[in-house]
């Protein structure tokens, strides 16, 4: 039996996984969405977070500091099978219990963290390559909540830009990157 962020892991990685998958070695130094990264930065972004939530679903503390690069040979299949980790490490029903010793917030929240991370910048991907993206619906109230209860303290340490408009008929999802920061109907330059 998993857990509510396992699950909503479960259901929100493989999407992520795809767009992974789909970009092509020659895509890899295009902008993205999250300016200060280009594709390949951003590839290496989630693929550490993707590993350092694995050992944060354990309660155990994470150096942030190293920026491996992790796309050699064979990196969107080493990808998916990070992201299938990810989700049985949070399927304990101990990830979600206590207060994370490497950040001091509840586990819960930490897990929101992996799921934004998983869901925002999948969607940072698709839009630099060129890709759909469709969020987990059922993700919506958790990563809305997660902003609700984490996006001031997010804004104050440069992790999400300053909430920008969203049109009066954004979908949950263009709701969620505009209070990020980030505008919904981003394309690349041309």
């Amino acid at each position: 039996m998993g857990t509510k962020t396992s699950d909503l892991l479960a259901a929100a990685a493989p999407r992520t996984v795809a767009v992974v998958r789909a970009i092509s070695d020659d895509q890899l130094d295009l902008p993205t969405p999250c300016v200060e990264y280009t594709v390949r930065e951003l590839l290496n972004h989630i693929y550490q977070v993707v590993v350092n939530f694995q050992t944060m679903a354990a309660r155990q503390a994470v150096d942030w500091s190293e920026k491996p690069d992790y796309l050699d040979d064979g990196w969107r299949e080493r990808f998916a099978a990070e992201a299938e980790r990810l989700v049985e490490a949070w399927a304990d029903p101990a990830a979600e219990e206590g207060v994370s010793p490497g950040m001091g917030l509840p586990q819960r929240t930490v897990g929101a963290m992996a799921l934004v991370d998983l869901t925002v910048h999948g969607w940072d991907l698709a839009r630099a390559t060129g890709q759909p993206y469709d969020a987990e619906p059922a993700a919506m109230d958790t990563l809305h909540g997660f902003m609700d209860a984490m996006g001031e303290t997010g804004q104050k340490m440069g992790a999400f830009g300053a909430p920008v408009d969203a049109p009066p008929d954004a979908t949950p999802l263009d709701r969620l990157l505009a209070r990020m920061g980030r505008h919904p109907g981003w394309s690349p330059p041309a």
